[in-house]
């Protein structure tokens, strides 16, 4: 396999990942104070490089075997809970993630907090939102980066996917000083959940001793039919909800049915 497909995968992986950071430091930066917000991204970086330190050597260092077959699982796991949260929201099961308002939650609790200085930072709540978003969302990006790098034994080329959905999607978001509401984020969510599932299944199965036909090329099987059950599943739920509309009185939580 080329390395086209998995910085293709990685980037909009990471991409996704890196507007929900830019959302959080976007509202502490403008709502509170950037120089503690910046402090609190910094320190967040610091903590992610180390993690990258101690876990890149190690993980590379497991039997290719076990890896692939921890990964994989884990990495289907994450893929299906993706599709799944996308399909509800395509077919109106759940509401759509809006990073306008996720950016108005954030400025208005940033606005109702007090402000307060720790440690030689000013405004440390500022300084902890700021580090709390960029640690988490970078973790995510972390563990992205590392388990497709080391699965396909080309770790330059999934940090080149991490690094370049991180530079446009910072890039855009100095340009705008905005939350990147027009982005089709859940199309996004709904692409990457259909190449983790894919990624996932074919390395879970390596790892369990499967040998597949084409051996790569298989994924060019799986992609295509991960993606056409989920389509299937989203015109399923569309048409049962056209015919019995539900009404939602809660859009922040998923509708059942009895």
């Amino acid at each position: 396999m080329t390395s086209l497909p998995l910085i293709l995968t990685v980037f909009v992986a990471c991409a996704v990942e890196a507007v929900e950071a830019l959302t959080i430091v976007l509202a502490s930066g403008v709502t509170r104070e950037w120089r503690s917000t910046f402090q609190g991204m910094a320190a967040a970086l610091v903590v992610l490089a180390v993690i990258v330190a101690v876990l890149g050597p190690t993980i590379t260092l497991l039997p290719l075997t076990a890896l692939r077959l921890v990964v994989g699982a884990l990495l289907a796991i994450f893929g299906l809970q993706w599709l799944r949260k996308a399909i509800l929201r395509a077919t109106g099961y759940k509401a759509l993630h809006d990073e306008a308002s996720a950016y108005l939650r954030e400025v208005t609790a940033a606005k109702q907090a007090a402000v307060s200085s720790r440690h030689g930072v000013t405004d440390w709540y500022a300084f902890t939102l700021s580090f709390k978003g960029v640690l988490l969302e970078g973790l995510e990006v972390v563990f992205i980066v590392l388990t497709f790098g080391a699965n396909q034994h080309d770790l330059g080329a999934a940090v080149i996917g991490a690094a370049a959905a991180v530079v446009v999607v910072t890039v855009t978001g100095i340009l705008v000083r905005a939350p990147l509401a027009r982005v089709p984020e859940n199309a996004m969510k709904f692409a990457v959940g259909i190449m983790l599932t894919s990624f996932g299944t074919f390395w879970g199965a390596e790892g369990a001793g499967v040998t597949w036909p084409g051996n790569d090329a298989a994924l060019l099987f799986l992609v295509p039919a991960a993606a056409m059950v989920s389509l299937g599943y989203t015109a399923l739920l569309r048409r049962t909800a056209n015919a019995e509309p539900v009404p939602v009185t809660n859009p922040s939580r998923e509708v059942t049915r009895p």
